[in-house]
């Protein structure tokens, strides 16, 4: 049985399809994740057929490899990444236009 690995990126997928697609390419992502971000915004893009979301893998794939960090070789770096993200957000000029008291 061929692996479906080499799928044509163009291909759309359901939102179930796309999961398990995501998944199997180490990606560990379930439908409900892709349906909350479908809603809240932050996931991959998709397209409607009717009222059904169909996913264009190569997309996904874009938003997947998009998600992952920097290589990480112990436990301390993955912190200082972390530090640095986070102090990145409260150094955003935008944060501070909108003020300390801002729930964004």
């Amino acid at each position: 049985m061929a692996s479906d690995t080499h799928i044509d990126p163009d291909t759309l997928l359901t939102r179930d399809a796309m999961a398990m697609a995501l998944t199997a390419r180490g990606y560990p992502v379930k439908a409900k994740t892709l349906a909350t971000k479908a809603t809240r915004g932050g996931g991959p893009p998709y397209r409607l057929f009717g009222v059904r979301p169909l996913y264009r893998l190569g997309d996904a794939l874009d938003w997947a490899q998009g998600r992952l960090s920097q290589p990480i070789r112990s436990t301390s770096e993955a912190s200082a990444l972390g530090a640095g993200q986070a102090n990145a957000a409260t150094t955003d000029p935008r944060a501070s236009a909108l003020g300390p008291h801002h729930g964004g």
